[in-house]
């Protein structure tokens, strides 16, 4: 039976899938000096990570050509338009891994990506000024544009030389951490719960306080500032949420939104990883080695289980329930008593 011919293009939550994946492999580049592994280990995860941005860009940029469906309609979409800011956070990752071994090169691909992000948060905030956006549409994926690709901009530009740019990307990222979560806490909390497959996105929230660590320790070189340590604070208050959300997590049916995961799960393990560091903390590769291995399970859990998919050639099926979950999370509810499909 020969396959229908799509109608849509691809969810942009499906980005989630490098982004994680640059994530996962920065982690072991941190780890790397600890555990004594060498450069190769991160290189390889590295070059996955380069494979799946490029790969899944260009089946982007191919199922827009085959369907009506306009991209700037994609990025105005209430629940999908925002995730597209992982294209250039994940274009900043894969850049200072570049600028190691191709200075010029990673610089300019920085430089490039943190231009675009710049360029489609000012846009995107300014779809949003129109006023048409409902409380119900708010998801993990509102800190991307101007949070998580903020903050991961503060940390790229310095590793590639561009320090004028760090604190002032540094800046971007911590006031809007400041309004988006804000917002994001008022819809989880007084609006009807989200659609499966988008639960995974609170798990973001555990982001912003470990990449923002991460960019102030290479900031003030090492320094152990009050910012910093009123971060971790915070920090440790949102891994504690995430860990109370644990039996939510456990019961959800997999899907792709469960790449939203990982990045957020790396950034908390590079994270401590630098504050084992710069702590000079004493046999520091035990903990080093239980969160990577920790780490690297869930990778494997949701990369195999993707691949699972795609082997029984369901992933037409898998975006289907993407879509369908971004849509009904767009749409505006009826009242306090609306919720997502019955559990």
């Amino acid at each position: 039976m020969p396959t229908a011919r799509p109608t849509s293009r691809i969810p942009l939550n499906t980005l989630a899938a490098p982004f994680g994946l640059a994530g996962f492999a920065e982690s072991w580049t941190y780890a790397a000096p600890v555990l004594g592994v060498p450069d190769v280990v991160p290189q390889v995860f590295w070059g996955i990570a380069a494979v799946a941005w490029v790969w899944l860009l260009g089946a982007h940029v191919l199922r827009g050509a085959r369907v009506a469906e306009r991209l700037v309609d994609q990025l105005r979409h209430p629940a999908q338009g925002p995730i597209a800011a992982l294209v250039p956070a994940t274009a900043m990752l894969l850049g200072v891994d570049l600028a190691r071994v191709w200075p010029t090169g990673g610089r300019v691909l920085v430089l490039v990506a943190v231009a675009v992000a710049a360029g489609f948060a000012a846009w995107l905030l300014s779809t949003w000024f129109e006023g048409r956006l409902t409380l119900e549409a708010v998801h993990g994926g509102y800190l991307l544009p101007t949070v998580a690709a903020a903050l991961v901009a503060a940390v790229a530009t310095h590793e590639v030389g561009v320090t004028g740019l760090s604190w002032a990307c540094f800046g971007v990222g911590v006031f809007f951490w400041g309004v988006m979560t804000g917002l994001l806490l008022i819809r989880l909390s007084f609006r009807a719960a989200l659609p499966d497959p988008l639960v995974p996105t609170m798990a973001i929230l555990v982001a912003p306080p470990a990449v923002a660590t991460v960019s102030l320790f290479a900031l003030t070189d090492d320094a152990l500032t009050l910012p910093v340590q009123a971060i971790a604070g915070l920090g440790v208050l949102m891994f504690l949420v995430q860990l109370a959300l644990l039996p939510r997590y456990v019961r959800l049916p997999f899907s792709l939104g469960a790449w939203s995961f990982v990045f957020p799960a790396a950034a908390v393990v590079t994270a401590a990883v630098e504050w084992f560091r710069v702590l000079d903390l004493p046999l520091a590769a035990v903990p080093t080695t239980a969160l990577l291995a920790l780490l690297s399970a869930l990778v494997a859990v949701v990369g195999v289980r993707s691949l699972h998919l795609a082997a029984r050639h369901l992933l037409g099926q898998a975006e289907s329930v993407l879509q369908a979950a971004d849509d009904e999370d767009a749409a505006p509810a009826a009242g306090p008593a609306a919720g997502p499909t019955a559990r």
